[in-house]
């Protein structure tokens, strides 16, 4: 069974995909669709990395 930082994970990296391909198909927006896609990979991994960890802006 997955854990529930295992599925925030996997929801995070189908939301990026969903905006990498937003932006595949509206070129006007498309930076901004990868920007959002890598804000939610950064997060993706995260997660993952350091579930219980408290969130550091300076570090990013």
């Amino acid at each position: 069974m997955a854990t529930n930082a295992e599925i925030a994970a996997k929801l995070l990296r189908d939301a990026a995909e969903f905006f990498r391909h937003v932006g595949e198909q509206n070129d006007p927006i498309r930076p901004q669709m990868d920007h959002n896609a890598r804000a939610f990979e950064v997060v993706a991994d995260l997660v993952e990395e350091r579930p219980t960890a408290e969130f550091d802006a300076e570090e990013r």
